[in-house]
């Protein structure tokens, strides 16, 4: 059920950093070049003006989409109470319980 209360967070979360991807990439992008990326569909594009266009890209959607879910995460959290997802990623969480059974 918690899960199913999540999906509308996620589907917004998912819209916002699409959107703030895009821009941040764009204004990043304006620091290289004057004009637009070039885009893998294009015959004549330069193979490393390419190369560094989706590296920011993919770089900056990879931040913005984790920043985004964590911030939807804890709005959800706000608002229910609940935490949608794990407390804390599988090595933390099993070394807390190790050092809580040793004292």
């Amino acid at each position: 059920m918690l899960k199913l209360m999540f999906v509308p967070f996620r589907i917004a979360g998912g819209v916002i950093a699409g959107v703030l991807g895009k821009k941040l990439s764009g204004a990043l992008w304006a620091v290289v070049d004057k004009r637009a990326p070039p885009q893998a569909r294009y015959r004549r594009v330069s193979l490393g003006k390419l190369a560094l266009a989706l590296a920011i890209d993919g770089a900056v959607f990879r931040l913005v989409k984790g920043l985004v879910d964590h911030g939807t995460r804890v709005t959800f959290l706000r608002l229910t109470g609940r935490w949608p997802g794990a407390e804390a990623p599988p090595d933390i969480a099993d070394a807390g319980k190790a050092s809580t059974r040793q004292g």
